[in-house]
């Protein structure tokens, strides 16, 4: 598995047990407020906030929070002045990041990212020199497990419109444009399948990164999740499944 993938599985999970954290709480609601404030606050016509919602309810998050961070974002109720930002970076190994941030203090967290990049072998890049090894996609993730033929899920995925079926995978990854994600997704629901669904970016080509700079990577992005202001973190490295499980059991 690519390491990026397996990354942001460990990091679902993560969220997933420490749902009852405030922090947790506050960069979901942050992402449904800028999901709602761009494409309304439709989840049926608004591929990113359906996935925001979901990823809410998947933590617990109370409805009346949900409606209400909703109503921030489409303006109904008055909230916080967020700004989103996305950061491009080089960490170490050559792997590039792409940091999604939504703040309501751009200075603030202009700082901590490169505080943050500094201490890991980290440093920030020039606009442009990493998002073009990035690509913008619908991204649903459907457990192995709860598989029980490849063949016909992938039928089902391309015929609603799916773009790619990585099955070699766990979980099952299914890549479609954004604005195809929710008929894919509920393709895919209504068929019985456990999933979840998200618009994010997906890199083009990866890079390879073992010993010392396998430790450093795992601990900047540990460290850049961390942040109540990063929403996410997303970078093109490939590692040793063994390597990171052994890492990241030493993160804690």
């Amino acid at each position: 598995m690519s390491g990026h993938n397996k990354w942001a599985n460990i990091k679902h999970r993560k969220m997933a047990q420490d749902a009852k954290r405030s922090k947790v709480f506050t960069k979901l609601i942050r992402e449904i407020i800028v999901a709602a404030r761009e494409g309304g606050g439709d989840p049926e016509k608004n591929p990113r906030l359906r996935a925001a919602i979901e990823r809410a309810k998947a933590a617990n998050m109370p409805k009346d929070n949900i409606e209400r961070a909703i109503k921030k974002g489409t303006g109904e109720l008055e909230g916080e002045q967020l700004h989103e930002i996305t950061y491009e970076a080089y960490a170490p190994g050559g792997v590039a990041l792409f940091i999604k941030v939504v703040t309501d203090n751009k200075n603030r967290s202009a700082q901590e990212v490169r505080h943050i990049l500094s201490k890991y072998g980290g440093n920030l890049a020039e606009s442009g020199s990493v998002s073009w090894i990035f690509e913008r996609k619908g991204i649903i993730n459907v457990p192995r497990e709860k598989v029980e033929d490849v063949e016909e899920l992938a039928m089902l995925a391309i015929d609603a419109g799916a773009e790619d079926i990585k099955d070699d995978e766990d979980p099952i990854q299914i890549i479609t444009a954004p604005e195809n994600l929710s008929a894919v997704r509920d393709a895919i629901a209504d068929a019985g399948y456990e999933v979840d669904a998200s618009v994010s970016y997906i890199p083009k080509n990866t890079v390879k990164v073992t010993g010392a700079d396998a430790e450093k990577l795992l601990k900047l992005l540990n460290a850049l999740e961390e942040l109540d202001d990063v929403q996410e973190v997303i970078s093109n490295f490939e590692m040793d499944d063994a390597e990171m499980e052994k890492i990241m059991a030493s993160l804690g």
